[in-house]
């Protein structure tokens, strides 16, 4: 592929708010289940979180050079087109789309999760049919999400980015904090590896560093596209020792005894665990108008009904009722979270990175280290997505 030629966008984000902007994409939930993804592969798994790092810095630069091969590239979905038609941009939509509605249901988990630890035995008598548990705030937080999503322009909501970076920096200083004054420790060994949960331990680190979407996005909005590559290694550099550095601390205090969200081992009353609770229960209410917008726009624009307001109304609703109705049904955050990181992670920042950048820079004309890396990538992609997802159906079959 011929060099790019830049051109300065004066109005664009700057080095340092595209830094910003990337950790962002790259934190969210995921801070909450890493430390229960390192205790289901054992201390050896850290190596599997820094490989799928790399991996995941690796795709996020091949997405680059695809939209550097063509000036109207300007998102994902794009790309797919230009690798494959309209059938790669549909491919590259089904994926994106599926993933932003399964982390909205894990959004719903987490309030259920968290709410139950803060006020514990809660039910609610609605027409004579008892409402118990988590169950109840799931349908709470529902209803508090639902008005934020019938909302058309999201520029006030836009702000929660700032909010998401600060939730991740409170949480980790929050457990920290539990770990070192309220008589927790640090006094776990763990276990070397654990083969049984290795499967789980990859399909969640997969959902970490799953930022792919948004990545063609920050790219067009720097000052200097140029230097795309620094800020990426500098999100991914940062992001990866936060991930690490909670997993690792996680797992010194509770072991094997964690639990899918790090903040349901936390001991209740202790100052540091409502600190890190609440921060926790914050972040998905204010996001999660943000998940649902890309959703219900596709499904408007798909069938030609965005003017209308009272039918984009009613498309929210429904997804919003979609997504509660899933929360309550498969209430497991661990699971549901794996099995997007599997099925959907996976594809999305391994295997079709790979794949559109195989076909639209011709690699596959010639056999190189760069053909090699990119069908190793996408073998590991696809064991990912096979292994993990059967033993992720497995698990919530399993505890139905």
């Amino acid at each position: 592929m011929e060099a790019p030629q830049y051109s300065p966008n004066k109005s664009g984000a700057t080095f340092f708010r595209t830094c910003f902007n990337g950790v962002n994409a790259l934190s969210g939930v995921g801070i909450l289940s890493i430390p229960y993804a390192l205790s289901q592969g054992g201390w050896l798994s850290l190596i599997l979180l820094l490989l799928t790092a790399i991996i995941c810095f690796y795709t996020g630069l091949l997405l680059q050079r695809c939209m550097d091969s063509n000036s109207l590239v300007k998102t994902y979905p794009d790309i797919g087109e230009l690798a494959f038609g309209q059938k790669g941009r549909i491919t590259v939509a089904i994926f994106m789309y599926l993933e932003l509605y399964l982390v909205a249901v894990n959004f719903l988990i987490l309030e259920g999760d968290n709410l139950e630890k803060l006020f514990p035995k809660t039910s609610l008598n609605i027409a004579g049919l008892k409402i118990e548990g988590k169950q109840v705030f799931v349908l709470i937080a529902s209803l508090i999400v639902l008005p934020t999503t019938w909302l058309r322009s999201m520029s006030l909501l836009a702000y929660v980015a700032l909010g998401g970076l600060l939730a991740s920096i409170i949480l980790m200083g929050s457990v920290l904090w539990t770990g070192v004054f309220n008589g927790v420790r640090f006094h776990e060994k763990g276990v070397l590896i654990d083969w049984k949960g290795i499967s789980t331990s990859a399909s969640l680190y997969a959902f970490c560093f799953s930022g792919h979407a948004v990545f063609p996005t920050i790219y067009i909005s720097m000052q200097n596209p140029s230097k795309f590559s620094k800020v990426l290694l500098c999100c991914f550099i940062l992001v990866t020792f936060n991930y690490a550095f909670m997993a690792i601390v996680g797992y010194l205090m509770y072991g094997p005894d964690l639990q899918s969200q790090i903040t349901l081992n936390l001991p209740n009353g202790k100052l540091g665990s409502q600190v890190a609770i609440f921060t926790t229960l914050i972040n998905p209410i204010t996001k999660y108008a943000l998940l649902v917008m890309p959703i219900a726009n596709a499904i408007e624009e798909w069938f030609q009904f965005s003017k209308y307001k009272s039918l984009n109304i009613l498309t929210r609703t429904i997804l919003v009722i979609s997504t509660t109705v899933i929360a309550l049904a498969v209430p497991f955050f661990g699971y549901v979270v794996a099995l997007t990181g599997s099925f959907l992670s996976s594809t999305a920042t391994m295997v079709l990175p790979c794949a559109c950048y195989i076909k639209i820079a011709r690699v596959y004309k010639k056999l190189g280290l760069e053909l090699i890396a990119c069908v190793v990538i996408v073998v590991i992609g696809l064991l990912i997505a096979t292994i993990g997802t059967y033993s992720t159906v497995r698990n919530i079959i399993e505890n139905l």
